[in-house]
């Protein structure tokens, strides 16, 4: 039986990123990696930005 803390841990290094250029939708600051292929009809947002839409959406 597996406790909480013999799980193996989530390792981000072994993703790859996507490097581009691209500007923030809300701020417009520039992106040049994101850990995902970005879709041309969806926002793109900064970290700071993406966890203040992310709080917002937690707070209601």
């Amino acid at each position: 039986m597996f406790k909480k803390f013999d799980r193996p841990r989530f390792d981000q290094s072994r993703h790859e990123t996507v490097k581009g250029n691209w500007k923030c939708s809300e701020c417009g600051a520039e992106i040049t990696e994101l850990p995902f292929e970005p879709a041309p009809d969806r926002p793109i947002y900064c970290r700071e930005c993406w966890r203040n839409k992310r709080n917002q959406r937690f707070e209601r």
